[in-house]
């Protein structure tokens, strides 16, 4: 599985007096774009982060994958429903994945963006989960990911599909149920991965410098 994690520093501009988030962890509630299925009008609407299928029978507590695969999301049951009619987008600045060192349990964290700084969107699907016993929905959703590009290939066998500006209409479309030639992994030229402290791997640390430049080998930002 992808350790996907997120730094959504565009959150300001959808919340009055929202403060940037640097280290967007799964469990959290996060911005997504999508688009009403009547109306066609898009929304921005806070979800959570772990999909929890409509057809549920427990209370939530079981496992909420952050993650649904390009290649199977279309077929398992966890995932069908929304990839054919709950489709949504998830924009951030960059994401974080980890590197694994052979010969040792330490993984050393990796920033990914673009070259250009500019924000991007995650496919993404989404569901709605009623509590049982109670008239209480809860909205969550799942990151969908490809075979990695060249770049994230250095670190991880996998990456968070990104889609370019020209397809989110489409993504978020139910017209189409199945989409599968959006989910293809992003050229590498636009985007840039840099090593980050390892301080991003506890969500409590959410500031500025979980995102600036270290050298490899250690746990610490670089004073330099």
């Amino acid at each position: 599985m992808l350790g996907l994690k997120i730094a959504t520093l565009v959150e300001p501009l959808y919340a009055d007096n929202a403060p940037p988030r640097y280290n967007g962890a799964p469990g959290q509630e996060h911005w997504v774009i999508r688009q009403d299925a009547k109306s066609g009008v898009h929304t921005l609407d806070r979800l959570w982060w772990g999909l929890i299928p409509y057809w549920c029978k427990d209370d939530g507590r079981a496992r909420k994958p952050i993650n649904a695969k390009s290649e199977t999301i279309a077929t398992l049951p966890t995932f069908r429903d929304a990839y054919r009619r709950r489709r949504c987008l998830l924009p951030v600045d960059n994401f974080f994945e980890w590197k694994a060192a052979k010969g040792s349990a330490a993984k050393q964290p990796y920033a990914v963006g673009m070259r250009s700084g500019e924000p991007f969107a995650l496919a993404a699907i989404w569901e709605g989960w009623k509590r049982p016993g109670t008239s209480e929905w809860v909205r969550t959703f799942a990151v969908v990911t490809c075979p990695a590009n060249d770049l994230m290939r250095e670190i991880h066998d996998r990456m968070p599909v990104i889609l370019p500006a020209a397809a989110y209409d489409h993504w978020l479309a139910a017209a189409d149920p199945d989409p599968r030639p959006l989910l293809v992994p992003h050229a590498s030229a636009p985007m840039l991965m840099w090593p980050v402290t390892t301080r991003v791997n506890k969500a409590a640390n959410d500031d500025a410098e979980i995102l600036r430049a270290m050298p490899l080998g250690n746990s610490e930002p670089s004073l330099l």
